[in-house]
């Protein structure tokens, strides 16, 4: 059988989408990269020749008729197991990435993308070295999805979809970070949830919401008679998620003495309630959060670094709502869509405008603060269309009928073309266009991360355009992505 496998192993790629667009653009990159491509319109065809041959790598839609993504994903798994399938997608949801994860797929990849980003991610996937998979080692592709509710087409966001659905299979710590409001308890319980540990409890606590002293019961529990009060035997939160996973929120502020506890629960499995003498063995998945800089907090001596080293077994990054300013429109919908559920009233409508001002503003508070403000709007809004009038004052909206037209940015650049002009400076345009125009690309290629298709759209370019702009003003589009202005 082995033998027969590599006598019809083929080096070529494949592409399998119902629209011709996207198998002639990829075929064409392929080839020009010396790549041998074989299209097919539907799942169909490609699940009749996986009999036959086995290519270096499959790149397949998601929705298509008849055979989809995901079935034809189960097809390959089962028949040819060593080759790599590459998801595309143009419904950039959470479910879509842990579904291809599940199934087995090498990568997921989000609609639009950069034609050489995915060229190199195919060449990346060809040297994959192949291997056999026991089939009952993978999980159920058809099983039952997330049903946590996380919005994201923003790159930063599918980054961390990108993430849950590689860590959909695994029992490893995972440490969350970022700004609060961002939905780390989100991706917690979606992380939980997507997990081989979905069937046992899951148990969080604040760390930063109870007391000191009254921490360490919580976390592992307590004997009768332990301190004054202590009536009776309590679990704490280990040993109710045994079996399960317990979410450590806010981690930054657990206090020193309990970080040598927790590290020694790590280490050695089992642990001892306060006042007992008997030790408690346990099996739980830590997943933990923090909206502080733990690596400071450990040179600063307030954290312990082998506790540190021990969560941040993979580190999961959340986005502010600032790096996803294009996810806006689709959250306000969701959140004014709930809150009007849950009041059993109808769900108002931002208009264009008000939606402008919402994707704009600067929302210190991320997530959390968006939606408190859709429940405001949902009560306090006096008609069921939205206007920029009708937003809470927290936001400091102007009482005009129109947001401004001029903003800083505009009051700078005439006083530099100002300043050159009393100079007696000529040709101005010419000096000031590509600082202009190398400011704005740099800005896009660190919003998306790298990502010059989609920094491209962002700035009303074609992918061409911007591909001869990086070379006219010589920037280099990696070092773009992480310049700090």
């Amino acid at each position: 059988m082995e033998q027969k496998i590599r006598q019809n192993r083929s080096d070529a790629v494949w592409v399998v989408d119902d629209d011709s667009s996207i198998r002639w653009v990829l075929s064409k990159a392929l080839e020009q990269a010396g790549r041998t491509v074989r299209s097919f319109e539907n799942g169909e065809a490609a699940a009749a020749q996986i009999d036959l041959v086995q290519p270096d790598v499959i790149v397949t839609d998601i929705r298509m008729p008849g055979i989809d993504g995901l079935k034809l994903l189960d097809i390959i798994k089962t028949k040819a197991p060593d080759v790599p399938v590459i998801v595309m997608t143009a419904h950039t949801d959470l479910d879509a990435a842990v579904s291809s994860f599940k199934g087995g797929a090498f990568e997921y990849l989000p609609k639009p993308f950069d034609i050489d980003e995915a060229v190199k991610l195919i060449s990346r996937a060809s040297r994959q070295r192949p291997r056999s998979v026991d089939e009952s080692e993978q999980p159920n592709a058809t099983g039952a999805a997330s049903g946590t509710e996380i919005i994201g087409e923003a790159p930063a966001m599918q980054d961390v979809f990108r993430a849950i659905g590689r860590l959909s299979g695994s029992h490893l710590n995972v440490l969350l970070s970022g700004e609060s409001g961002t939905g780390k308890e989100l991706v917690a319980r979606s992380l939980f949830e997507n997990s081989p540990r979905a069937d046992g409890p899951f148990v969080s606590i604040n760390m930063a919401a109870i007391p000191s002293e009254l921490l360490e019961s919580e976390l592992f529990g307590h004997e009768a008679g332990a301190f004054a009060g202590a009536d009776k035997q309590r679990q704490g939160r280990f040993e109710q998620a045994n079996g399960g996973t317990l979410f450590l929120d806010e981690i930054g502020d657990m206090p020193a003495d309990l970080q040598t506890r927790l590290l020694r629960v790590l280490s050695d499995g089992h642990f001892y309630r306060m006042g007992g003498h008997e030790p408690i063995s346990i099996d739980v998945r830590i997943i933990a959060a923090t909206n502080k800089d733990l690596e400071a907090l450990v040179h600063a001596s307030r954290f312990r670094e082998d506790l540190f080293h021990r969560l941040n077994v993979i580190r999961i990054a959340l986005p502010s709502l600032r790096e996803r300013r294009e996810d806006i429109p689709s959250l306000v919908n969701r959140f004014l869509s709930h809150c009007a559920s849950e009041l059993n009233v109808e769900p108002k409508a931002v208009d264009d405008q008000a939606m402008k001002f919402l994707a704009e503003h600067a929302w210190p508070g991320n997530v959390r603060q968006l939606e408190n403000v859709c429940r405001w709007i949902t009560v306090m809004a006096p008609a069921r269309s939205v206007t920029v009038r009708d937003m809470p004052d927290e936001l400091n909206v102007r009482e005009v009928d129109e947001l401004p037209v001029s903003t800083d940015w505009t009051r700078s650049l005439g006083a530099v073309v100002e300043r050159r002009l009393q100079n007696g400076e000529t040709r101005i345009l010419d000096s000031l266009s590509p600082e202009f125009e190398r400011l704005m690309i740099e800005v896009a290629l660190r919003h998306t991360r790298g990502h010059k298709q989609e920094a491209a759209r962002r700035l009303g370019w074609g992918r061409n355009t911007l591909t001869r702009k990086l070379k006219e003003l010589g920037i280099d589009s990696n070092a773009a992505a992480t310049l700090q202005r």
